[in-house]
């Protein structure tokens, strides 16, 4: 069975906690609405506030278990900020079952010569440093866990070097070498594993800010990948662990 055709039971996630970055739209919108709607408890987390509050309303009238709001900005949160989080989901939570780094920003489609250097050095923050810092925050929560899932979102330009892509480009192939390292690192003697996903062409304000003379209907909505999504999520993803996959 691929990823893509995977049919999630309804209590997949049950009783599991999940935190989603980049949830005030797009595909982590949709990815915390879909975890708990099988079950989890999301955490979600953004520097949009109305945006999650929207979302925590959402997920509440879907009669899913009630989510918890983490407002936190990751273009200018310290190292002080991410152990605020990892205490404070400690005394609320006592565990993490799944981290979904989803957040990302595009910044400019630019040849390395002429970008602007301040630009690549927030991208870099947003895509691969606060990652990299969440998820080490996130550790000792995620070993509490009997099974737990750590999702890195790539995309194509960071398995294979295409023009222009700049910043954006380089931060998701230092994503999937900090996703490999890890998962070696965790295999043995954690319940803990760690996986890269391409959601591929979808439609959302990044695909639209990088492609923007493509007519918006030739991309599927984020609803139409989650299959993918609960896959490496869930239980039945449990032996996978250090792969590159795609949800396309």
């Amino acid at each position: 069975m691929k990823p893509t055709e995977y049919i999630a039971p309804k209590t997949l996630l049950q009783d599991k906690i999940v935190l989603v970055t980049g949830a005030a739209g797009g595909i982590g919108r949709t990815a915390a609405r879909t975890y708990a709607a099988h079950g989890a408890t999301v955490i979600i987390l953004d520097k949009n506030i109305p945006a999650l509050e929207a979302l925590f309303d959402e997920i509440k009238q879907d009669g899913s278990p009630e989510a918890a709001i983490y407002p936190m900005d990751l273009s200018g949160a310290t190292v002080s900020d991410y152990e605020t989080l990892e205490t404070t989901l400690e005394k609320n939570f006592g565990k993490l079952d799944g981290l979904l780094h989803n957040a990302a920003i595009l910044g400019n489609l630019t040849p390395i010569s002429n970008y602007n250097l301040e630009q690549w050095q927030k991208v870099m923050t947003v895509n691969f440093n606060a990652p990299l810092l969440l998820t080490r925050a996130c550790l000792s929560l995620l070993k509490k866990s009997d099974s737990s899932s750590i999702i890195f979102t790539s995309d194509r330009v960071g398995r294979v070097g295409k023009a222009y892509w700049g910043a954006y480009g380089v931060s998701k192939f230092a994503t999937e070498g900090l996703m490999q390292t890890l998962a070696d690192e965790l295999e043995k003697n954690t319940p803990i594993r760690v996986n890269s996903l391409d959601p591929g062409p979808v439609r959302t304000l990044l695909r639209s800010s990088a492609y923007p003379a493509e007519e918006p209907e030739e991309c599927p909505l984020p609803e139409k990948i989650m299959n993918t999504y609960l896959y490496l999520m869930g239980k039945d993803s449990d032996t996978l662990n250090g792969q590159a996959i795609s949800a396309q």
